[in-house]
């Protein structure tokens, strides 16, 4: 697997911006997960889930940053666009950056129902897969704690509730 270049301090400071979008997903009752992205050590988008909000099964953060940064720069080539998000992306989102062509993702925590990065699928099938035109190179792991700990508690909380 091709990784993103590791700069350990810059990574943590946009996982914690992501982290920040999970948290107002589990404010609005939403499975939180959150993402921004990140242009040249700037980020130009925020998103969190918001699947329930808006009834769409498409309201992913990853799905509402590469929106966003492409309206943003005014493209849809984000090349030089890395995504922070706390949860591996799954085969939606994955598919969404290889054809945004988004330069870069760092997830936070691995997801083992659905993630596309290694978890259920290897990170060769969608993102650096050597077949399709572009590859999106990938980390996994940044606060990687602190981003379980955010959905293993709105989980336990959904579960009181239920």
């Amino acid at each position: 697997m091709t990784e993103v270049p590791a700069d350990l301090l810059t990574d943590e400071r946009y996982m914690r911006e992501a982290l920040r979008e999970a948290e107002e997903a589990f404010a609005e009752n939403e499975v939180p997960v959150g993402a921004v992205a990140v242009f040249r050590n700037e980020v130009i988008a925020r998103g969190h889930n918001q699947r329930e909000t808006y009834q769409d099964p498409l309201s992913h953060a990853e799905m509402q940053v590469i929106r966003e940064a492409s309206r943003r720069l005014e493209t849809w080539r984000l090349n030089e666009v890395t995504v922070f998000v706390t949860l591996e992306p799954c085969a939606m989102c994955s598919g969404a950056m290889v054809q945004a062509r988004v330069g870069g993702c760092v997830y936070g925590t691995a997801d083992p129902k659905a993630g596309v990065a290694g978890s259920v699928l290897p990170v060769e099938t969608i993102l650096s897969n050597p077949s399709f035109n572009h590859r999106v190179l990938v980390r996994g792991g940044v606060l990687g704690e602190a981003c379980t700990d955010i959905l293993r508690k709105f989980f336990e909380n959904l579960r009181k509730v239920a």
